[in-house]
């Protein structure tokens, strides 16, 4: 015999309205647990990325485009979920597209055009304000910056020290006092000015282009770690302006950096302050020319401490730089245009 269910009672207080409730809190309670544990939901933060990240490189840096095919960023570098491409018919697909200065032409007629909502574009370049013209035409165009500078939404230095274990100071045998390699001479450059002052009170073996003695990939650093010093001077003086002329024609290299650039403070945020000279440590060229010819061995050899806690690491494929891209993608701020992009730069 089959018992009739009771009808449920309407008054508050009773069974039936009970179970309404009851199952209104149970229904509530998990909707709060979902947007704690997805956080996104409650925030309003679009959804986190399941599918690779598609970044497409508008025009490759450098002229000779490097194997990008398969899983890249992983196989090198070990960054996982991240695709490059350099097909513009996937601009549709790209969640980035990234824009080199230096291959970008006057007149925004070479930007693609259109814009797939929520597709983010970077500008990139890794020369100084001094050597990057025409910037007021990109102004309300690109959302992210890429640049050697640390305050730039992706920071892409030349180099950087990174921790060893070795506790071990490696100075290659030295056969002459300074070297300098130089390409680009210009003699209304700061760099020339000193290297011309510099130059009366010791002897500066130079190399490169601007001296007609250009040296192999392969030749530059077996010839600059003979010389005790190195003028890493660069073309032109800007907050974190720092190059390879420091983190490879000398760190790299085994011989002091004599540098030339920004202030003495801001070579400090990338490298030990006791590993280099500065131009500005001295009161007159004729000062840093005695200390450099007087010098003796174990205060040479102070320069060299850093070896024993880092070595250094140089940023020169492109292909490391653009995966860099996909690590910093999850922090970057959204909706965000440059509206200056050439005051931004200039500062």
């Amino acid at each position: 015999m089959l018992w009739a269910l009771p009808r449920p009672r309407l008054l508050w207080g009773r069974p039936g309205v009970k179970v309404v409730v009851s199952a209104a809190v149970f229904v509530t309670t998990l909707w709060n647990l979902r947007c704690f544990l997805d956080p996104s939901e409650a925030s309003g933060e679009g959804p986190k990325h399941t599918e690779p990240l598609v970044v497409l490189v508008w025009a490759w840096p450098s002229k000779q485009v490097p194997n990008i095919s398969g899983d890249v960023c992983r196989e090198l570098y070990g960054v996982t979920g991240c695709w490059l491409t350099t097909e513009r018919r996937l601009l549709r697909r790209a969640d980035v597209v990234v824009f080199p200065h230096t291959r970008l032409q006057p007149g925004r007629d070479t930007l693609p055009k259109e814009r797939p909502p929520g597709q983010n574009w970077v500008w990139v370049s890794l020369e100084s304000p001094s050597n990057t013209k025409a910037l007021a035409g990109w102004n309300q165009t690109f959302n992210w910056v890429m640049t050697y500078r640390r305050d730039s939404d992706i920071f892409i230095p030349y180099g950087k020290l990174v921790p060893n274990r070795s506790a071990t100071v490696n100075i290659p045998t030295k056969t002459n006092l300074v070297s300098w390699v130089i390409s680009n001479y210009h003699r209304t450059q700061k760099r020339a000015e000193v290297y011309k002052n510099l130059s009366r009170y010791l002897h500066v073996n130079i190399y490169g282009k601007a001296n007609k003695k250009p040296l192999c990939k392969d030749c530059l650093l077996p010839t600059t770690s003979k010389s005790k010093f190195y003028l890493a001077f660069e073309n032109s003086i800007h907050q974190d302006y720092i190059t390879e002329k420091l983190w490879r024609n000398s760190l790299l290299a085994g011989t002091v950096p004599v540098v030339l650039g920004p202030p003495r403070a801001n070579y400090e945020q990338f490298v030990p302050a006791d590993s280099f000279i500065h131009v500005d440590d001295f009161g007159s060229l004729a000062e840093l020319a005695t200390f450099l010819k007087t010098v003796n061995s174990s205060r040479y050899r102070q320069f060299f401490a850093w070896q024993k806690r880092y070595s250094v690491k140089l940023y020169a494929d492109w292909r490391e730089r653009i995966c860099t891209i996909c690590t910093a993608y999850p922090s970057l701020r959204r909706g965000h245009v440059y509206p200056d992009l050439e005051s931004w730069f200039n500062t």
